[in-house]
């Protein structure tokens, strides 16, 4: 070979070698992350569900793409959703509490992870949490239950006769079953509970106008991720009609609510991110047993009792997990 020629070949391979390179290079799974809330309120817990990943070896945009599917409350539209999801064939579906069912009865092969505060055996997602089976498995966080504790620390909080008032998304697959935690345990502190359905920003207003009407000494709001995202809106509420409410999380008592009982939801995304990872690496949802939250925490917002003019029993400042001063 001449050497003007050889030059030339070597400058061809060259440029065709990383195209080639390029062209081999494995595409990257796509995970579909479907959600009943929004972008806004649910960055605490995408950065969970992120950190998760992490710790499976998994990087958003470097080794993995994950695609945001936000219903914004609206969750008539999470069907169409995990159609779409189906359709494009993801590698694996992360679902939340409403949107598991509706992922599960939309595919019977593409792995789904769910993180659920309802009971997943009850609602058919899983046959046992040991032995999920099927396609699905994920973090089951035990909602209802959880409502009747809040509801005796309200109790605790307004003693009395008058009615509380319960805020409840009915959009929400689990809400039949929250309301029926809440009337067995209302009937045991022999307290009466008004209902208060909202699954609007408009609702939620409204309910919160009524209630304050009705002269309820206090409010609950039952876990929903629409709720989650609304986390200002309902605090402000609160502030504006100078009502004690007890919420589902943390992260409304950090921005000024007054008590918050329940299960550290950051951490459920994580662990959903880890149970992702693995299924990305191979695992079969029906190996993995449902993951059950071992922690729960107690918020009190010192400062917002004191804008209340409320004292804090001291059966609640002992198990208090955290006091907000």
């Amino acid at each position: 070979m001449q050497r003007r020629e050889f030059i030339t070949f070597l400058s061809g391979a060259a440029v065709a070698w990383p195209l080639g390179a390029r062209a081999q290079q494995p595409k990257m799974p796509v995970v579909g992350f479907l959600n009943g809330g929004s972008p806004e309120g649910y960055a605490v817990y995408v950065a969970g569900f992120l950190h998760g990943l992490g710790e499976t070896g998994y990087v958003e945009g470097k080794n993995v793409t994950v695609d945001y599917q936000w219903a914004r409350g609206h969750y008539d539209r999470l069907q169409l959703m995990a159609s779409d999801l189906v359709r494009r064939n993801v590698a694996v579906i992360a679902a939340n509490t409403p949107t598991a069912p509706i992922a599960k009865a939309a595919t019977k092969e593409i792995p789904i992870v769910f993180v659920s505060t309802g009971d997943p055996v009850i609602a058919g997602l899983v046959a046992s949490l040991n032995r999920p089976g099927g396609n699905v498995t994920g973090v089951g966080l035990l909602g209802p239950e959880l409502e009747t504790k809040r509801l005796e620390f309200l109790n605790q909080l307004v003693p009395g006769t008058t009615a509380i008032a319960v805020l409840v998304n009915p959009m929400n697959p689990a809400a039949d079953l929250q309301l029926r935690k809440l009337q067995e345990a209302a009937g045991v502190i022999k307290r009466q509970i008004d209902i208060f359905r909202a699954s609007t920003a408009p609702d939620i207003e409204t309910a919160f106008e009524i209630a304050a009407q009705k002269g309820a000494d206090g409010l609950l709001i039952v876990q929903d991720p629409f709720y989650n995202s609304r986390r200002d809106q309902i605090v402000g509420l609160a502030a504006r009609h100078k009502r004690p409410v007890v919420y589902p999380l943390r992260e409304f008592a950090d921005i000024g609510g007054l008590v918050s009982y329940g299960h550290d939801l950051v951490d459920g995304y994580r662990q959903m991110g880890v149970y992702v990872g693995r299924v990305l690496k191979g695992e079969k949802p029906a190996d993995l047993p449902v993951v059950q939250p071992s922690k729960f925490e107690c918020v009190i917002n010192l400062k917002t009792a004191k804008t209340l003019g409320l004292t804090i029993p001291p059966s609640l400042l002992t198990i208090a997990d955290e006091v907000i001063e």
